[in-house]
Protein backbone atom coordinates (compact mmCIF):
# COMPACT_ATOMS: atom_id res chain seq x y z
CA UNK A 1 0.00 0.00 0.00
CA UNK A 2 1.32 3.46 -0.84
CA UNK A 3 2.42 5.94 1.79
CA UNK A 4 1.45 9.53 1.06
CA UNK A 5 2.41 12.81 2.69
CA UNK A 6 -0.29 15.38 3.44
CA UNK A 7 -0.61 18.91 4.79
CA UNK A 8 -3.76 20.17 6.52
CA UNK A 9 -5.29 23.29 5.00
CA UNK A 10 -6.82 24.33 8.33
CA UNK A 11 -3.94 23.86 10.83
CA UNK A 12 -0.85 23.40 8.58
CA UNK A 13 0.00 20.06 10.21
CA UNK A 14 2.07 17.71 8.04
CA UNK A 15 1.56 13.96 8.33
CA UNK A 16 1.91 10.67 6.48
CA UNK A 17 -0.81 8.13 5.84
CA UNK A 18 -0.93 4.68 4.27
CA UNK A 19 -3.76 4.84 1.74
CA UNK A 20 -5.12 1.47 0.53
CA UNK A 21 -7.31 2.90 -2.26
CA UNK A 22 -7.81 6.21 -4.07
CA UNK A 23 -11.29 6.44 -2.51
CA UNK A 24 -9.94 6.39 1.06
CA UNK A 25 -10.92 9.56 2.95
CA UNK A 26 -7.99 11.17 4.75
CA UNK A 27 -8.37 13.46 7.76
CA UNK A 28 -5.77 15.54 9.55
CA UNK A 29 -4.13 13.68 12.42
CA UNK A 30 -4.01 16.87 14.53
CA UNK A 31 -7.41 18.58 14.05
CA UNK A 32 -9.42 15.88 12.17
CA UNK A 33 -10.19 18.24 9.31
CA UNK A 34 -10.97 16.55 5.99
CA UNK A 35 -9.42 19.56 4.18
CA UNK A 36 -5.98 18.13 3.37
CA UNK A 37 -3.68 18.42 0.35
CA UNK A 38 -1.42 15.65 -0.84
CA UNK A 39 2.19 16.81 -0.93
CA UNK A 40 4.57 16.03 -3.75
CA UNK A 41 6.71 13.20 -2.44
CA UNK A 42 10.35 12.82 -3.32
CA UNK A 43 11.97 9.42 -3.12
CA UNK A 44 15.41 9.27 -1.55
CA UNK A 45 18.03 6.60 -1.24
CA UNK A 46 19.90 6.57 2.05
CA UNK A 47 23.37 5.22 2.46
CA UNK A 48 26.90 6.33 2.98
CA UNK A 49 28.73 3.77 0.91
CA UNK A 50 29.40 3.46 -2.76
CA UNK A 51 27.95 0.76 -4.99
CA UNK A 52 30.57 -0.58 -7.39
CA UNK A 53 27.96 -0.98 -10.17
CA UNK A 54 27.48 2.80 -10.22
CA UNK A 55 31.19 3.58 -10.21
CA UNK A 56 32.04 1.57 -13.33
CA UNK A 57 31.83 3.40 -16.66
CA UNK A 58 28.91 2.50 -18.91
CA UNK A 59 29.17 0.91 -22.32
CA UNK A 60 27.53 3.88 -24.06
CA UNK A 61 24.98 1.74 -25.95
CA UNK A 62 21.92 2.93 -24.00
CA UNK A 63 22.95 6.47 -23.16
CA UNK A 64 25.97 8.61 -22.54
CA UNK A 65 29.07 6.82 -21.34
CA UNK A 66 29.38 7.52 -17.61
CA UNK A 67 28.86 6.14 -14.12
CA UNK A 68 25.36 4.80 -13.48
CA UNK A 69 24.22 5.11 -17.10
CA UNK A 70 24.12 1.38 -17.81
CA UNK A 71 24.49 -1.75 -15.72
CA UNK A 72 24.95 -3.99 -18.77
CA UNK A 73 28.35 -5.25 -19.80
Amino acid sequence: MPLFEYVCIDCDAEFERIVPTSKTKVKCTKCSSPRVDKKLSVFAVAGGGSDASFDAPGCGSCGPDGPGMCGMS
